[in-house]
């Protein structure tokens, strides 16, 4: 082959690059492309010029963020070659190390960057580059876990950029601070220097108080409005402040209850109008002079016509109904004049039209708040006992889903009848009955008896024990007596009667549940003043009141949950967000049987700073959107 049909087969870049390795050229920097970063800093060692090579460094950085390849681009990024930059290069060096932290997520390496980098290093550039490298810089500020830095340099920007959108940017400062820590918070404000940040973080501030219902929020607001009248945000408000500022003004006036007060349902509808009824004088926010509430018996009437009646009488707002069939057809409409809080969910592979929001003591929210716990502690191989029916088939569904999700497994699933022989139930579940199969099968092959002690299977992690009380203190014994006593067991609320009983709850001992605040929070005062005057609101009747109390939460907040994101409802029946269908979910409790007494546990672990999770009491504290 001649040399010339040799070159003609390879790019000049490759040809290049092997000629720089074997020592017998040096690469043109300025035309050459490598393909990987180690090639790209080989070439680059080669430059005796470190500002050109340092150049084309960054250039190959940028390009890799192009093509996709940012682990390339951070390779180059931070390689010891890039020392001693002079100011252009660091400048662009620091812009391509924020984009390549936040595009791979890498938070160690953001807080490195974030030290380096004070909130207003973005203004030293070109105004071309300007708003980029603030939203890079917030970005990576973020990622690092320092919210009110992130703050403070899109603070700047706001001040700098005028051709920049003031909605979106307002909504991002304000989403910042809302995640600062209260301590940071308080030290910032102190340190605030000029209009716009002091005025921000005295807004910050105001809405820290937890005992702030929504209504007193949306007046802190107005009052700090015209405390600041010159003040951008002033005039832009965050769209969050600008939805709770006219919560008070959007409450519904005329509510209607639709209720079955008569049939097998009865007992349900009355718990929810009394909770309802209760929230409802003791709401402190609710102007009684404006709010009427009707309550409309469902018993034994088609609710599409009951619905098309309360339409043409002018309602805001419709609480109910509680039987599925009845909300299934309202599914039928694409959109529903009168909103609706439905007590209830609509059947799987059914869309909810606009309008219709829905509510209730879900069986799945308790299946996958089991999965998601047992998943956190590790444990991710399980067995479940779940009741036979309808209601044990969606939460058994729920729960495989999530375990799916979480990546843990369901090894076995036993459904049982409560007239099942709960023994026989138990051996299934733990493999006994296998193991004691495999013996007879022995003993059948080789003809004779043969000693033989049976044993569970040990590829199990734990137990989802989903069962009333009288069944539940049967099946619990019976894990220990099938060498299954070492098994941590979960279950859902529908374990727990309501009141403690030791004597009869002490074979209950170790098995962790979820429920309600209504029942686990012994502090919690409106279930003390309920049950001073309601004595009989225990039980699952109780829980029905709590949901009643909630529903009439919900009935003044969903404008809140529907367009505010991450917003919560701490309610009586749990923390309750929205999901984009408008079905409300619940994140409950937990406590655990201990000497035949439920005792309440701590929550999960804290998240991080900036997670979006509402799951305890210190997020609501810190994000200022408690809503009572």
């Amino acid at each position: 082959m001649t040399t010339s049909n040799l070159y003609s087969r390879f790019p000049a870049a490759f040809l290049a690059f092997v000629l720089l390795l074997s020592g017998c050229a040096s690469v043109n920097l300025n035309s050459f492309n490598a393909p990987t970063a180690s090639e790209a800093l080989d070439a680059a060692d080669s430059e005796s010029d470190r500002n050109l090579a340092h150049a084309y460094l960054l250039r190959e950085a940028d390009q890799f963020l192009a093509r996709k390849q940012p682990e390339d681009a951070r390779t180059i990024l931070q390689s010891n070659q890039l020392t001693g930059l002079n100011e252009t290069n660091l400048k662009t060096q620091r812009l391509l190390a924020m984009e390549t932290a936040v595009t791979l997520e890498d938070s160690a390496w953001a807080r490195q960057i974030a030290s380096d980098v004070a909130p207003d290093y973005f203004l030293n550039y070109d105004r071309e580059q300007l708003s980029r490298a603030a939203n890079l810089q917030a970005d990576t500020y973020q990622l690092a876990k320092r919210p009110s830095r992130a703050a403070i340099t899109l603070i700047l920007l706001a001040e700098s950029d005028t051709s920049a959108d003031n909605q979106a940017l307002h909504n991002r400062i304000w989403s910042n601070l809302k995640e600062t820590p209260d301590s940071t918070l308080a030290s910032e404000t102190g340190q605030a220097i000029g209009y716009e940040s002091q005025g921000w973080f005295e807004l910050a501030s105001i809405l820290r108080d937890s005992e702030l219902t929504i209504e007193q929020q949306g007046r802190a607001i107005r009052r700090w409005q015209d405390n600041w009248p010159g003040h951008p945000a002033a005039t832009t408000l965050p769209e969050e402040l600008r939805l709770i500022a006219s919560l008070a003004e959007s409450r519904p006036e005329k509510i209607a209850m639709a209720l079955p007060l008569g049939g097998p349902l009865a007992s349900a509808g009355a718990a929810i109008r009394d909770g309802f009824f209760a929230a409802y004088f003791e709401d402190s926010g609710n102007d009684q002079s404006k709010v009427s509430v009707r309550v409309v018996n469902t018993h034994n009437r088609p609710f599409e016509e009951l619905y098309k009646e309360l339409v043409t009488e002018d309602y805001d707002l419709i609480v109910g109904p509680l039987e599925k069939e009845a909300l299934t057809t309202l599914a039928e409409m694409n959109t529903l004049p009168v909103p609706v809080l439905g007590l209830n969910y609509l059947p799987e592979g059914i869309e909810a039209p606009s309008g219709l929001y829905q509510f209730g003591l879900s069986a799945e929210d308790e299946a996958r708040q089991i999965a998601d716990r047992m998943i956190k502690q590790d444990l991710t191989q399980i067995l479940a006992l779940i009741p036979m029916g309808n209601w044990g088939d969606r939460l058994e569904q729920a729960l495989l889903e999530r375990l799916n999700e979480k990546d843990g497994i369901a090894l076995n699933i036993e459904r049982y009848f409560r007239e099942d022989n709960l023994r026989a139930v138990t051996a299934d579940l733990l493999g006994i009955t296998v193991s004691r199969e495999r013996a007879i099968a022995v003993e059948r092959t080789i003809g004779m008896d043969v000693e033989f002690e049976p044993r569970r299977r040990q590829d199990a992690d734990g137990i989802v024990m989903i069962a009333e009380p009288t069944i539940a203190r049967q099946f619990k014994p019976l894990f220990a007596f099938y060498f299954g006593g070492d098994l941590p067991v979960y279950s859902s609320s529908m374990i727990y009667e309501g009141s403690p009983d030791p004597s009869r709850d002490h074979d209950l001992n170790d098995v962790t549940f979820t429920d309600t605040p209504w029942m686990l929070a012994n502090t919690n005062p409106f279930r003390k003043t309920t049950q001073n005057a309601m004595p009989e609101v225990t039980g699952q009747i109780g829980r029905l009141f709590a949901m009643g109390a909630d529903a009439w939460t919900l009935a003044n907040q969903l404008p809140l949950l529907r367009y505010m994101d991450n917003a919560f409802v701490n309610g009586q029946t749990g923390v309750l967000t929205m999901a984009p269908d408008g079905s409300i979910h619940r994140e409950q409790l937990w406590a655990r049987f201990e000497n035949g007494v439920p005792v309440l546990l701590t929550q999960e672990p804290e998240l991080e700073e900036a997670s979006k999770e509402p799951v305890s009491l210190e997020s609501v504290l810190e994000s200022g959107l408690r809503v009572n």
